[in-house]
């Protein structure tokens, strides 16, 4: 099963929390498509529809799960933009927000992310809705 890994990648720390949503997905036995490793990163305009081309209408093509790192006081608007993708296309989303609640969150993170996602708060936490989810297919 395919997986699409989205969230902020401006720094080599955000970065690198995806890459170990990567590593658990793997050894759960999943494929994934991480943005920055399957793509690269936009670097100047030029580059935008090689992004465009690369993230989406190639990395979603065969996606039946989002996992979204939802940290931080934004979640950036490539990840969102994903995220409402995602949902149009009926791709389940699981969240992952390690440093608040959602309640804590309400006041700068869309009423519209919130309901359409399932979060979770660890990546412990993670790990087990993903082994739940592969059971659902």
């Amino acid at each position: 099963m395919n997986v699409y890994i989205a969230g902020k990648l401006q720094t080599e720390s955000e970065r690198k929390k995806l890459e170990e949503i990567d590593l658990l997905c793997k050894s759960l036995g999943l494929e994934t498509f991480l943005p920055h490793r399957d793509v690269g990163l936009a670097e100047n305009i030029d580059d935008v529809e090689k992004i465009f081309r690369g993230d989406i209408l190639e990395g979603f093509k065969e996606c039946k799960l989002v996992i979204a790192l939802l940290d931080g006081l934004h979640i950036g608007a490539g990840t969102a933009w994903e995220l409402g993708y995602a949902y149009a296309r009926g791709i389940p989303i699981i969240g992952l927000k390690t440093d608040e609640s959602i309640e804590d969150a309400l006041e700068y993170m869309s009423a519209i992310l919130i309901y359409s996602t399932l979060f979770t708060f660890s990546m412990d936490e993670l790990k087990i809705k993903i082994k739940e989810f592969l059971k659902l297919e």
